[in-house]
């Protein structure tokens, strides 16, 4: 037999031998956890093609459940996330975030002065370190129906009148309701004392017994303030939720209550367990490129940090979201009242 043709075969199998046992290129993979809107599809697929990796999106609906993902496996399940101020403080101190190299971010120039002052930027900075970076902000407001209200609502108290019995949406967050709940009673909505728990935690078995439901994501709150014809709806993503009902038909109105409302400024942080930072503050970068930033607005109606929404209320009563007394034991006690337990069974005497 000619040797020509053995060494062909000899040769074509030594090749398949070899690339099997070759390992596959494996594509980088950025974790990603994030607020619906923060993190479009096709937003994610440019950055994937500019650096040659693979974006894996997750996304929150609560405070609560940010805190149990980024907690869980100290912070090893993502390598950057979106959160409050507030909540930024609890990340630092549990050492949960790493401390950003800003010369990685150099598309901070482009953002609005007094959110390029970070030092300045309650709960983002320690030690003169900074650990996170501002992305968008927004009040929570009231959104109403201007077919059932004569006149617009002026108090959070409206989400408690029987007479919209059923025809109220309210958020499903332990945080923010607690908040809501003590500043309508007279208290601080950050640091309830101890022994007014359980005369605040009554109001909001109140309010779930007047509330059609509380919902999670912008998209379910629009869904059923149009299936249910609903009256009133506690705006947890402000002008994200109003613009998604307008352009959905909607006829409502927007308003911020004589009590105030809650504002958050999310930002990027990085955490503890990230896999490649340079690439985690590369996708902080990105997103604040005018181009990327801006489609916060077109699409979602939020703030961006390079230009602010026409659909942000400018007011003077914005009350800015700080650190609670006890995160966890609202996030105890909201458990039992969402879940419809007997007030004895939880509350004090």
């Amino acid at each position: 037999m000619p040797m020509f043709p053995i060494i062909c075969r000899l040769f074509a199998t030594l090749s398949v031998s070899l690339a099997l046992s070759l390992p596959a290129y494996a594509v980088e993979t950025l974790r990603v956890l994030a607020w619906p809107g923060y993190a479009d599809n096709d937003l994610v697929k440019n950055f994937e093609k500019r650096f040659d990796v693979h974006v894996e999106v997750s996304f929150v609906s609560s405070d609560d459940m940010l805190r149990e993902k980024i907690s869980a496996n100290q912070g090893g399940d993502f390598d950057v996330f979106a959160a409050n101020t507030a909540e930024m403080q609890h990340y630092i101190s549990q050492k949960l975030v790493v401390p950003l190299q800003l010369s990685n971010i150099p598309n901070t120039a482009h953002q609005l002065p007094r959110l390029r002052n970070l030092q300045a930027i309650p709960g983002i900075t320690r030690h003169g370190q900074v650990f996170a970076i501002p992305y968008t902000y927004s009040e929570m407001g009231l959104i109403y129906d201007r077919k059932q209200f004569r006149k617009p609502p002026t108090s959070m108290a409206a989400m408690w009148d029987p007479r919209y019995k059923g025809l109220v949406l309210a958020f499903d967050t332990s945080s923010h309701n607690f908040s809501i709940a003590s500043l309508l009673l007279g208290g601080s909505p950050f640091q309830i004392e101890d022994k007014q728990f359980s005369k605040v935690a009554e109001h909001l078995i109140a309010l779930r017994r007047n509330v059609l439901t509380f919902y999670t994501l912008p998209e379910e709150s629009v869904r059923l303030f149009r299936k249910h014809s609903v009256a009133l709806l506690f705006a947890n993503y402000g002008s994200q939720q109003l613009k998604q009902l307008r352009d959905a038909g909607a006829d409502v109105g927007y308003v911020i209550p004589r009590e105030g409302a809650l504002a958050r400024l999310d930002c990027w942080a990085i955490t503890r367990g990230v896999k490649n930072q340079r690439l985690a503050e590369s996708w902080i970068n990105y997103t604040l490129e005018p181009s990327v930033s801006e489609e916060l607005t077109r699409r979602q109606g939020l703030a961006s940090t390079i230009e602010a929404s026409p659909l942000i209320v400018k007011s003077d009563k914005l009350i800015w979201l700080r650190p609670v007394e006890n995160a966890q034991r609202r996030a105890v006690l909201w458990s039992h009242i969402i879940s419809g337990d007997l007030p004895e069974k939880f509350l004090a005497p």
